[in-house]
């Protein structure tokens, strides 16, 4: 496949900077490029859902299924689909709660945690592949616009 045409990009008029402008263009491109990333996944190739369970384990260690709902801003009853589903692949594992053995909490496999692994490399591949195509000034200000995003998601 031959490489993406190279294009130099131009300043942005005033009104591409207006705030509505803007934002509309930033929510396009940045949808465009999760959906890419989000394409890029490990062996289990699970939907992105489960995965960020999966993400939300390795980070934040176990966790009982509502406080991985509450987390995920999903319903219970959908958690506990979705837990069921990771059980089955292998990539979690239920335990018993330490206090209330009416619980359970959820806890990943050591095959969840190379999913893990496994998808985030592959996005990281992904994404540095694409940086590559892109002169040393177009890396410098994709570096200061994410320091911007990362100061808007903080928000």
């Amino acid at each position: 496949m031959p490489p993406a045409e190279q294009t130099t990009p131009s300043s942005p008029t005033k009104a591409q900077c207006r705030p509505a402008t803007l934002g509309g263009d930033l929510r396009i491109a940045l949808t465009r490029v999760s959906r890419a990333l989000r394409s890029q996944r490990g062996g289990a190739d699970l939907p992105e859902g489960q995965f960020g369970v999966l993400t939300a384990l390795h980070k934040h260690g176990e966790m009982t299924p509502g406080a991985l709902a509450t987390h995920e801003r999903i319903r219970p009853p959908s958690m506990t689909r979705t837990v069921n589903a990771l059980v089955e692949l292998g990539l979690v594992h239920k335990l018993e709660h330490p206090t209330d053995r009416r619980q359970v909490v959820v806890a990943l496999t050591e095959a969840g945690v190379l999913e893990v692994k496994e998808t985030r490399r592959r996005r990281d591949a992904w994404l540095t592949q694409q940086l590559i195509s892109l002169t040393p000034d177009e890396r410098e200000t994709l570096a200061r616009a994410s320091d911007l995003l990362t100061r808007i998601a903080a928000r």
